[in-house]
């Protein structure tokens, strides 16, 4: 299969000069939701961009920004993230033969996430702070000239991501009506109205589920107070008809357990703001809807572990083990 940059050279920012850093990102699947579909009365698909390399839609933007980082003659990169783009850019910085280092907000980050950064390579700062403090000092270190920023405030991060809006309108045969994803820093929300643009297949109500304590919250991909694109993916919100959800927590998890429950997908907490988001919003019957499922659910085992049942423990015996899961 060709690599995301090959498959879309010409819709993207790089020339024959480049040199493609890929780990096979993109063509991610769209799967149906028969379940969900039948008890929301709309027809739904999911994005599942969870089955990108790292595991996450950060990837389809990695590859691009780290891409163009190494034809400029970078050394290394820096990125702040509350997990996802850290272990991103140190899986693309690895394949590059380029340092990475990555700011986390100490404490506030699934522990996973912070071990598959430190295992592909990075070197992970924790800053005693919130993630907009980690990004500001990301930014200064980048101005020093030292390292290239590939957080999304780097535009070569969103023409990557911008082709997941590609693949959806070639799998459908155009845009579906509403499109549901996560908002943490508005970026990826920005990049799929973007792609849609320049499919020239119309732009979808875009409906964002951000959290209601956006400082706080469990889904912690999202647990950005001050989104560094705001007034960007706001605006393209308003543009297309759509709205922002605002989403307790409470919310979030049980669309997570859906999902899990109903599609067997096993999202992380955030990418569930998708789902969160459109059960409260009231959408005509028979829509054509596609959700973003942004990252996979071994991202933050902890909280898949926290809020299940704990295995129950009975001899090899087959009345006990019936006992046990009726």
């Amino acid at each position: 299969m060709p690599s995301l940059i090959e498959r879309y050279r010409r819709r993207l920012p790089v020339s024959e000069s480049t040199p493609v850093v890929t780990l096979g990102e993109g063509s991610t699947p769209l799967l149906t939701a028969p379940r969900l579909s039948m008890r929301l009365g709309i027809e739904l698909y999911l994005k599942w961009e969870g089955a990108n390399p790292t595991g996450s839609f950060k990837d389809r933007g990695m590859t691009v920004a780290v891409s163009k980082a190494l034809e400029a003659g970078a050394t290394a990169v820096v990125c702040a993230s509350t997990g996802n783009t850290a272990a991103s850019a140190a899986a693309y910085a690895s394949r590059a033969g380029v340092r990475a280092v990555v700011l986390q907000p100490h404490g506030a980050v699934a522990a996973a996430k912070v071990a598959q950064a430190a295992a592909l390579g990075a070197r992970v700062v924790q800053v005693r702070g919130s993630f907009d403090e980690a990004l500001a000092a990301a930014r200064a270190l980048a101005d020093r000239g030292t390292h290239v920023l590939v957080n999304s405030l780097n535009d070569h991060r969103l023409e990557g991501q911008k082709t997941a809006a590609f693949e959806i309108v070639e799998d459908l045969g155009g845009a579906p009506t509403v499109l549901a994803l996560p908002y943490g820093g508005g970026g990826n929300l920005r990049a799929y109205a973007r792609g849609f643009a320049e499919a020239g297949a119309g732009l979808p109500a875009l409906v964002a589920g951000e959290a209601a304590e956006r400082a706080t919250t469990v889904a912690s991909a999202i647990r950005i107070a001050d989104p560094a694109h705001a007034q960007e993916a706001n605006d393209a919100v308003e543009t297309s008809g759509g709205h922002v959800v605002a989403l307790a927590d409470d919310a979030i998890l049980q669309a997570w357990r859906d999902l899990a429950h109903e599609e067997g997908v096993l999202c992380e907490p955030s990418s569930a703001a998708s789902l969160a988001a459109l059960a409260e919003t009231g959408v005509e019957p028979g829509t054509r809807v596609v959700c973003v499922l942004t990252g996979h659910g071994l991202k933050d085992s902890e909280t898949a572990a926290r809020e299940n049942r704990v295995p129950v423990v009975v001899d090899p015996d087959p009345d006990a083990i019936a006992e046990a899961s009726s």
